[in-house]
């Protein structure tokens, strides 16, 4: 039975989009990542230094209780991002980058290994590839005040290590799409053309 969808991606990348109409495709129920109720989010992007080992410790707790309300659930869920990204992506780029200390960052990847060997991976993981200038204009749409502070080379940072991660990765089954080629609001063929490849990835057939 399938029981676990993950949406991947960077920030723009139209992972929320996406998992809300897989939801109501499928009748999945749908867990959306942590933002307006995050209490470090905005403060994080005015000083990443100062939030960024809070704010990922945040995130990586409140997917864990996602991922073990999901196992619970009755129904298939489609997630929006994953604990492995917070690790492989977000964390390692703000310890790189000096935002996180090498002391901080070593208690962060304890706490990781412990909820990674709790967690069951998804059924099947999504991952929305999208450029950094398609990513930029999705930003600029949605206009979110703190997100006004992303700068490109932190896009283009998270994109490298977004690749070199999916290249690697080998928890289940995998999707990649080529997310700058849909729109999944404005084209509905486009819509149904993403729901396919889910379908045959998911099921083996077209529905």
């Amino acid at each position: 039975m399938v029981k676990h969808i993950a949406l991947s991606g960077n920030i723009g990348s139209g992972k929320t989009t996406l998992a809300k109409e897989l939801s109501k495709h499928f009748g999945w129920d749908v867990m959306l990542e942590s933002v307006d109720d995050n209490p470090y989010l905005e403060d994080f992007y005015y000083d990443m230094k100062k939030w960024a080992y809070k704010l990922q410790v945040y995130f990586l707790f409140n997917r864990y209780e996602q991922v073990k309300n999901i196992q619970l659930s009755r129904n298939a869920v489609v997630q929006d991002r994953t604990i492995y990204e917070d690790a492989y992506i977000f964390a390692k780029h703000l310890h790189s980058s000096g935002n996180i200390s090498n002391a901080n960052y070593q208690k962060y990847l304890r706490e990781y290994d412990r909820v990674e060997q709790n967690s069951q991976p998804p059924d099947l993981l999504i991952y929305l590839r999208s450029d950094v200038p398609n990513l930029v204009r999705r930003i600029n749409i949605r206009n979110r005040d703190y997100e006004s502070n992303i700068n490109l080379q932190y896009l283009k940072d998270l994109n490298e290590l977004y690749e070199q991660w999916i290249a690697k990765y080998e928890h289940g089954k995998l999707l990649i799409i080529e997310a700058d080629q849909y729109d999944y609001v404005k084209e509905p063929g486009h819509l149904a053309t993403v729901i396919e490849m889910v379908n045959r990835e998911l099921y083996g057939i077209f529905q």
